[in-house]
C-alpha cells in the first residue's frame, strides 16, 4: 500500500482518485462509513481509493500542550486504511504552511492542481482550510465548478442512536471501559511500540513485563488490564495481564505500559509489539509489602485468563 505526502506530486497512476477526507484517527464505525463510500465509488469507477490522514493532528498543532490523545499511530493507520480496502493512505504533513492555506487554494491548488483527485468524500462536519472556512457547501459549489465530484455521509449513529465519535471512544478508555471502546471502534484500542529493558522489577517477583513508552497515545484509565499482546515481526498471538500507569510501587515513577504474557518465555527487547486492551480489573494500587503485590498479581493473571478465555 502506497504511503502518500500531502506535499508532494501525485504519482500519475494515482491521479483521478476518490479521497476521503477527514482525520479518521480511531477510524472508527463512523470513519469507516466515509471511507467504505470513496472505496465503494471508486471501485465502481474504476479509480484508485486513497484514505487521507492529518499528522500532526491540527488540534496538537494549534495547542501544543494538549495532553496526549491520539488513538492510532500512523502505521496503524495504514494498516486499518489497507483492511478496509484503500489503495494508498495520503498523509496530510499539518503545518504552518497548511494551517495558513484557505478553503479556495486548498481545492483548487491541492486537491485538484496537485492531487488531480476525481471525487472528494468526507463527513458533514468536515471543514479545512485557513480558519476552517471551508466546508462541504464550498466543496460542492467551488469543487464542482471546478470538476471535483464530493459527497457527504452523515454522522453514523450506534444502537442507542448516539453518533459515535473519538470523543466517545476516548472518554470509555478514560473511564476504564475497553469494551464499549471496543464497540464503537469495532476492534480493541491497541497501543504498539517498542519492548524497552526496565529496571527488571517484574522478572525478580516472578512476571517478567514487556515494557513500553506510551508516546502520543491517549492514556486510558491507569490500572491492570487483560491484553492480548501480537509480535509484529512473527505475527504470533499472545495473552496476559498488563499494567499501564506510574507504577507507584517503584521509585522513580515512570509512564509505562507493561504487558506480562503468559506462559510465554522468549526474549522481546528490541522487538515491535501491540497491546490490545480487553478488559478493565482494578486501579493503580500501592502494597504494603512486594509479597502482597505478588498475590495480587496471582488473581490478576488468575482473572484475565478467565475473561479471555
Amino acid at each position: 500500500m502506497r504511503w502518500l505526502d500531502h506535499r508532494e506530486p501525485m504519482p500519475e497512476s494515482l491521479r483521478g482518485a476518490v479521497i476521503a477526507l477527514g482525520n479518521f484517527d480511531g477510524f472508527h464505525i463512523g470513519h469507516q462509513a466515509v471511507a467504505g463510500e470513496a472505496i465503494g465509488w471508486a471501485r465502481e469507477e474504476g479509480r484508485p481509493a486513497i484514505v487521507a490522514t492529518f499528522d500532526p493532528h491540527p488540534v496538537r498543532f494549534f495547542k501544543p500542550d494538549v495532553p496526549p490523545f491520539r488513538l492510532t499511530t500512523l502505521e496503524q493507520r495504514q494498516e486499518l486504511y489497507l483492511a478496509a480496502g484503500a489503495t494508498a493512505m495520503l498523509v496530510f504533513h499539518f503545518d504552518a504552511e497548511l494551517a495558513g492555506t484557505s478553503a479556495e487554494d486548498f481545492i483548487t491548488e491541492i486537491l485538484l492542481g496537485r492531487f488531480g483527485a476525481h471525487g472528494v468524500v468526507t463527513g458533514g462536519d468536515f471543514t479545512f482550510g485557513r480558519g476552517a472556512k471551508g466546508d462541504v457547501a464550498l466543496l460542492r459549489t467551488l469543487g464542482g465548478e471546478h470538476g471535483l465530484h464530493s459527497r457527504v455521509v452523515e454522522a453514523v449513529s450506534d444502537n442507542g442512536g448516539e453518533p459515535v465519535s473519538s470523543s466517545r471512544i476516548r472518554e470509555a478508555l478514560r473511564a476504564g471501559d475497553p469494551q464499549e471502546a471496543a464497540r464503537l471502534l469495532t476492534r480493541p484500542f491497541a497501543i504498539r511500540g517498542i519492548v524497552e529493558h526496565g529496571d527488571k522489577r517484574g522478572r525478580e517477583i516472578g512476571y517478567p513485563t514487556a515494557n513500553l513508552s506510551i508516546e502520543h497515545y491517549l492514556r486510558p484509565r491507569f490500572g491492570i488490564y487483560a491484553v492480548t499482546g501480537r509480535i509484529l515481526a512473527t505475527g504470533e498471538e499472545l495473552k496476559g495481564a498488563a499494567n499501564i500507569g506510574i507504577r507507584p510501587q517503584f521509585e522513580p515513577p515512570r509512564e509505562l505500559l507493561e504487558p506480562y504474557f503468559f506462559d510465554f518465555s522468549g526474549d522481546l527487547y528490541g522487538q515491535e509489539i501491540e497491546v490490545a486492551f480487553h478488559h478493565f480489573l482494578r486501579p493503580e494500587a500501592k502494597f504494603d509489602s512486594l509479597d502482597a503485590l505478588v498475590e495480587q498479581m496471582d488473581r490478576d493473571c488468575a482473572r484475565a485468563r478467565e475473561l479471555l478465555g
